[in-house]
């Protein structure tokens, strides 16, 4: 029997989708990614892992279930992940769903599996988080260069427009020695860069007297690995000491996706964040002072209930003097359940477009302007995807996209030398 996986979502879910493919690996199933183009896959198994980061994430995924069953009559659909646990007396009335469960249940979806196809039962089982962190693995990242390693889960912060917490509980770590062992099989299968991924990947160790720092130590110390980069990352616990330690480790990458969301004070305090300007330029200033071409990306939210355009100017201001590399410009989208969609004085959806704009410009400015630095430099790049035209696309330690000539196998490293910018790409021959 096969399997099928739909992720959508962040790089959590990707790394929890690998992990329920091993389990049904191990078990004795096929297993193959799922998309729109996929032929009627028969009586066979469909797993849809889930976001809920916004409501309009809830709407696009029961439309995806919808076509999926309409196109697969006959398909086990199986729906996991954040929107059954955030929500699961909605989750429990999606009858496309043969079998619904959350972020809690996932390590025993071989034996849900197995119980419907012996009784043709509908199985709705999302119980509440306990407080260990799951006992998923993965022991490969199938079509990818770099393997994503999750470390964490959960999150204490309760922001006024997020419903994360109750999608995915408190903060909890995976212990040390199973980072290590895992990290030790993805190095094992020939994986020369890991990502180490978590819902707060910062609050790592919070639960049990450890820091981020810690894991990465740990895991930086795996024979076999040539770098480690860190996912997305709250500012609140990137503390001097934190810093302080990673700067000692050659192998993790000077890329950081600090999470900003605004870069005003009153829009940071409607929206819960634990943290103002003043720290995050004083975290920003620490990591680009202890890491070589250190490149800072970021998300940045606009038409926050509340925000005025004085607000956004102030936003758009600070985004500019901390000169991300990246930025992700989205527009505040209501979230059923939380404070921030029942505020008063939202935003229009055409001033929202107007500001996102506006910020979207501002990033791409300061990108090419990091870029462009480059040109005549020689930079150690990991080779992803080959292209059509007989050139290869990969990425810097920093994450810095480079498009160089010839053809280069996947996951192999070259040394380039930048030719030229364009559109937030260097181009880049292979030094003689």
């Amino acid at each position: 029997m096969k399997a099928y996986f739909h992720t959508l979502g962040c790089k959590v879910n990707q790394y929890e989708t690998r992990a329920m493919a091993a389990l049904l690996e191990d078990a004795g199933f096929e297993t193959a990614e799922y998309s729109p183009d996929t032929p009627n896959i028969g009586r066979n198994i469909l797993v849809i892992n889930s976001c809920s980061v916004t409501g309009e994430s809830d709407r696009k995924m029961r439309q995806f279930m919808r076509r999926c069953r309409r196109q697969n009559p006959e398909a086990i659909i199986l729906l996991s992940g954040c929107m059954p646990q955030a929500y699961p007396d909605k989750a429990s009335t999606l009858s496309d769903a043969d079998i619904v469960t959350g972020n809690a249940k996932r390590a025993d979806i071989v034996s849900m599996i197995r119980a419907h196809l012996e009784t043709g039962e509908r199985i709705v089982d999302i119980p509440k988080h306990t407080p260990d962190c799951e006992p998923l693995s993965i022991k490969k990242f199938e079509g990818r260069t770099r393997a994503y390693l999750k470390i964490e889960d959960g999150c204490n912060q309760f922001c006024t427009y997020c419903i994360i917490p109750y999608a995915r509980g408190r903060v909890r770590s995976k212990p040390l020695e199973d980072v290590k062992a895992e990290a030790q099989k993805l190095a094992d299968a020939g994986y020369t860069e890991l990502v180490l991924v978590g819902i707060n990947l910062t609050a790592y160790g919070r639960d049990c007297g450890l820091t981020l720092a810690d894991a990465v130590e740990t895991v930086c110390a795996i024979d076999g690995l040539r770098r480690v980069r860190l996912g997305s990352l709250e500012p609140e616990d990137m503390t001097d000491d934190v810093i302080e330690r990673m700067a000692k480790l050659p192998k993790l990458c000077p890329q950081f996706h600090l999470s900003l969301q605004s870069g005003c004070d009153a829009t940071l305090k409607r929206m819960g964040r634990r943290y103002d300007t003043a720290l995050y330029r004083h975290i920003c200033h620490q990591l680009k002072a202890a890491f070589t071409d250190c490149a800072l990306t970021s998300d940045v939210m606009v038409g926050f209930p509340g925000e005025t355009e004085e607000d956004f100017e102030t936003s758009l201001n600070f985004v500019k003097e901390i000169s991300f590399t990246k930025i992700h410009v989205f527009p505040y989208s209501k979230r059923p359940g939380t404070p921030a969609a029942v505020a008063p004085n939202q935003v229009t959806r055409q001033q929202k477009a107007e500001r996102s704009r506006r910020m979207i410009a501002a990033g791409e400015q300061s990108a090419e302007q990091f870029f462009r630095d480059y040109v005549g430099r020689e930079l150690e790049v990991l080779c992803e995807t080959p292209c059509p035209d007989g050139t290869t696309d990969g990425y810097t330690a920093n994450y810095t996209p480079v498009h160089v000539a010839g053809l280069h196998t996947a996951g192999t490293f070259v040394t380039a030398v930048v030719d030229r910018v364009e559109n937030g790409v260097c181009y880049a021959h292979v030094k003689a």
